[in-house]
């Protein structure tokens, strides 16, 4: 049994660019460590920081708080910094940073960076097709102009 597409895409368009490898990745923890008692306190960020409480159950570990950052949540080297595409970033800022890209286009992705003006966007954009170069936000900052 064999799959033929109804259609053939352009050499540069996005879906035929694909990476070398893709690892399955596997996030032990998808939700976020909160702080303690960050929940009662308008005051106090959720962002995690260690209890230092003298009597406090969190420092502790009792039974019924939030587990504490531990290295063994944390991801596999191989698989860390990769997106879900299998692709890692590489941030972008102009044509030239772009060519760095040129034997690394199976594992990198180039990310052109937010404050890139529009002109020299679809320069990067133009150049990253012709070296098969995946742009992750290449439409951005990119409208036609109203006639």
């Amino acid at each position: 049994f064999f799959f033929v597409p109804l259609f053939s895409m352009p050499a540069g368009s996005k879906s035929s660019i694909r990476p070398a490898v893709r690892p399955k990745i596997v996030k032990k923890k998808t939700n976020k460590f909160v702080r303690w008692h960050a929940d009662l306190f308008k005051r106090m960020a959720q962002s995690w920081r260690k209890p230092h409480g003298m009597d406090g159950r969190s420092r502790r570990n009792f039974k019924g708080t939030p587990v504490h950052v531990k290295i063994g949540y944390g991801s596999n080297t191989k698989t860390r910094f990769l997106m879900p595409d299998g692709f890692l970033k590489f941030r972008v800022s102009n044509v030239k940073e772009l060519e760095l890209l040129l034997m690394h286009n199976k594992k990198y992705c180039a990310e052109i960076a937010g404050n890139v003006s529009t002109r020299k966007r679809r320069a990067i954009v133009e150049r990253a097709e012709q070296l098969q170069i995946k742009v992750t936000n290449g439409e951005a900052k990119l409208r036609e102009e109203a006639a």
